[in-house]
This record gives C-alpha cells, structure tokens and sequence, in this order.
C-alpha cells in the first residue's frame, strides 16, 4: 500500500503505508484564513474547556494563566512549523501535497516514523472517543441531578449511576457511525459546533456572575492546598495534562490546510489562521478558567458545569448540559470518521476480491429512505464503539483521562514530529543555533509531557483502586 502525492501533476516514489489520494479528479479549494480559523476554533474548543477552572485551582493565580500562556505559544510555533510540511520539498512551491500527518511524516521522516505517527495519531483519536463517552455519561447525569436538587435541595442524596448512559451514548453512536463520511455529515458538525460555543459561554457566563455575586476574587497564589507535598505534584502534572489536553490541534492541522486556496502559499494562510484561532481560543480558556477559580477558588471543580459549582437556575444547568451533550455526539464521529475511513481504505486495498469488504447492500427501514450497507463497515464500527464504551465504563474519570491524554500525546505529535520535519524541510544544519535552540524546546517540551503523564497514570490508578 502507499501512501498518495498531491494531485498536481507530480509524480513520487509510492512508500508503504495508506493510499490518500482523493476520489474525485479535481478538488476545488477555496478556504481561506477565516475558514480555516473557524475549523481550528470549532475543534480546539470542546470538553476540555470545562476541566480549566480545576486546572487554575491546581496551578494558582500565578502559574495557572502563565501555563495557558505557555502552551499558547507552544502552539503557534508548532503550528507555525507544521504549516511548512504541507508541500514538499519546498514549503510555498513544492509540487507534493501532504494531506495528512501520516502523509507529512513519511514524506520527510521515512515510513519507519510514518508507522509510529500512525500508532499515536489512531491512539489519540480512539482516546477521544473514550474522553467524550466519560462525558456525556457526566452530563447526563447532571442533567438528573440538578432537577433532584431544584425539587429536594442541595443537601438531598440525588446520586446517579454512569454505566446506563455511557451505554446509551454508545447505542446512539452506533447509529450514528453509519454515516458514511465527512462528506456526509457536515450537518452534525455544525450542530456540534453550535453547541460546543452555547456551553462555553453558558460556563463562563454563570463563573463570571457568580464571582460578581460573592463580591470576591477567591483563589491564592499556589492554588488549592493538599495534605502532602506529593499530592500536590501529581495535582500540579494532572492540571498541566489538562492543559496539554485544551489546547493542540496538529491532528487536523493539515486537512484543515488542504482546503485553502492558493495564492498566497497555503503555509502563509495557515499561519495566519493559527494566530487568529490560538487567540481567539486562549482569551477564551483564560476568561473560563479564571473566572471558574474567581467564582470558587480551590473548590473549583474538575468539570465546571457537572461538578455543581452552580446550582440555580437549574433550567440552564439542563440547557448547558444538553448543549454538551449533542456536541459530544458530533465530536465522536468528528474524531472516529478518520479511523473509520482509514479501515475501509486499509481493507479494501488489501483485499480488493472480497465481496464482504467491498459489496454494499440496499437496505429499507420503516419510515426512512433506503440506505446503502456494507458489512465490514458493520462489523468494524460496531466493535469500535463497543470498545471506547467499554475502556469508558473500566475508567469513568473526567479529569485524569483528559490529563493522560493530553500528556501522551503532546509532545509527539505536537512537538517532535513538527520539529524534525521542519529540520529536513528548512535543510537546518546540525548543531546550528537554529538547531539547537529548537532541539532545547522539543527536550523541554518532552520533559514537560512526562511528568504530566507520570502525574495523571498516578491519578487514574488512584481513582481506580479508590
């Protein structure tokens, strides 16, 4: 199998890995800064947000808002750097389109470092699946929670079990994994995309008057105090995954950048779409972070709309907690549509005879048009969301599985795999400062990645055994 160039006339050696050259002859690109900004701040602002104020809570007045800032700037310069690797060899001219990470890597990496990018990109995603089953069980279930409250007060014992929804949310994405691709379900995406911006604003909204109501900034410069020093690390390396978490968008940065039209160069117009979403994406982490550690200090929850900061007006609890919940099943098949296409695409090129990996079949249910069935997509998808929901059921922990995935895959495929093509890209000499000044940030980076990683292991096990 190999993987596809650009469809500009060149032609390159075919290396192992997946095929990804488009179905249709001619593509029509027409995106531009703004497009591809808004798909950036559509993807970047999802559950994550809500895990912030905690973060700040960990982190304190100080370090909270400067860890933003930090990896803000982290962000733009990966960015940046990725932008050059969609064209090759030369990244405003070059005649090879890379219209994926996996296509980018192997490009300049070799398809050794293709193979691994592939692993850690298809593990990112599958963990996504898993992140967004954990919360919508943890909505659905404030949802109950917030109308026993409103009826019984605040005091009453309204506990809810999660295992029932996180199955329900996996029945719903069965269905919903029948789409057959993103072609075919941009109107999940924008109804995603609506709600995702509804809760973050309701989010910041109540945190916000709420720190008007009590008449105080809470908080403290060191962040929420813990019974031991050790403690308070792994709280510190969790917090920081969080963070990790919110923010890096690498994973789609080069679809995003595929769809730009040039001239001006596509690597120029992304930059500037970067800049534009990592602002715009960092006043808002900042202004839903902050004011969640203003409203409640280091009571501040781990999730700010489930957690029960808030309790009135309950309605828009409920409204909040719906939003989240439609935008999670939009960000599920945004997420799982990559590895769902990369299996048919896998499959039927390794086995182009079999009818069970390449026949579609007409199938007419009650009430709905007649729809086009493929039995490997069936089976394929089926086992896909049974198994996010049932690695979500063995470790329904918000906090600690955003913090693991953002720790494991920031530094990779945020960091590493951007710097080292932008070596081979720019041809940057070993040893040169330019070298060496981004050899120290990768090191860094890494070094900051595996205590977030080391600190949210340790607080998935302590959850799980406690």
């Amino acid at each position: 199998m190999a993987l596809g160039d650009g469809d500009d006339g060149a032609a390159a050696a075919a290396v192992p890995l997946i095929s990804d050259r488009p179905k249709h002859a001619a593509i029509v690109r027409s995106g531009t800064e703004w497009t591809a900004a808004a798909h950036v701040i559509t993807a970047v602002i999802g559950s994550g947000v809500l895990s912030l104020a905690w973060s700040v809570a960990q982190l304190g007045w100080l370090a909270g808002p400067g860890m933003m800032l930090v990896f803000a700037a982290v962000t733009a310069l990966q960015s940046a750097l990725f932008a050059d690797c969609y064209r090759s060899p030369d990244p405003e001219v070059g005649p090879h389109r890379n219209r994926t990470y996996a296509n980018a890597v192997e490009r300049n990496l070799g398809s050794s470092s293709a193979w691994v990018c592939l692993l850690l990109q298809q593990t990112a995603l599958f963990g996504y699946g898993i992140a967004y089953t954990i919360t919508a069980s943890i909505s659905c279930r404030a949802i109950l929670r917030s109308n026993c409250y409103h009826t019984h007060g605040h005091d009453a014992p309204c506990k809810y079990g999660g295992s029932y929804y996180m199955l329900m949310f996996g029945a719903a994405q069965l269905f919903l994994s029948f789409i057959p691709d993103f072609h075919d379900m941009a109107w999940l995406s924008v109804l995603a995309a609506v709600m995702s911006f509804s809760y973050s604003f309701i989010g910041l909204g109540l945190g916000l008057a709420n720190t008007i109501a009590n008449g105080t900034i809470k908080g403290s410069i060191t962040g929420a105090p813990t019974r031991t020093p050790v403690q308070k690390v792994w709280h510190v390396s969790q917090a920081i995954g969080d963070i990790a978490f919110a923010y890096p968008y690498s994973l789609i940065l080069l679809e995003i950048q595929d769809t730009l039209k040039a001239p001006p160069a596509e690597n120029k117009t992304m930059k500037k779409a970067s800049i534009i979403s990592i602002v715009v994406t960092t006043f808002f982490y900042l202004c839903c972070g902050c004011f969640g550690y203003a409203a409640f200090g280091s009571d501040a929850p781990g999730n700010l709309l489930t957690g029960f900061g808030f309790y009135e007006p309950y309605w828009l609890i409920d409204f909040a907690n719906a939003c989240i919940i439609l935008h999670l099943l939009g960000g599920y098949q945004v997420y799982s549509q990559p590895i769902y296409q990369f299996a048919d695409r896998f499959f039927a090129e390794r086995y182009p005879a079999s009818r069970f990996v390449n026949d579609f079949h007409t199938v007419k249910l009650p009430l709905l048009p007649p729809c086009r069935v493929n039995l490997l997509r069936v089976c394929f998808r089926t086992v896909y969301v049974a198994s996010t929901t049932a690695v979500a059921l063995a470790f329904p922990y918000f906090n600690e599985v955003l913090a693991l995935l953002g720790a494991l895959n920031f530094w990779p495929l945020a960091i590493y795999f951007p710097v080292e093509m932008y070596f081979i890209q720019r041809h940057v000499p070993r040893w040169s400062p330019r070298w060496v000044v981004l050899q120290s940030f990768s090191v860094l980076c890494l070094l900051v990645s595996a205590f977030a990683l080391v600190g949210s292991i340790q607080g998935l096990i302590s959850q799980k055994l406690g």
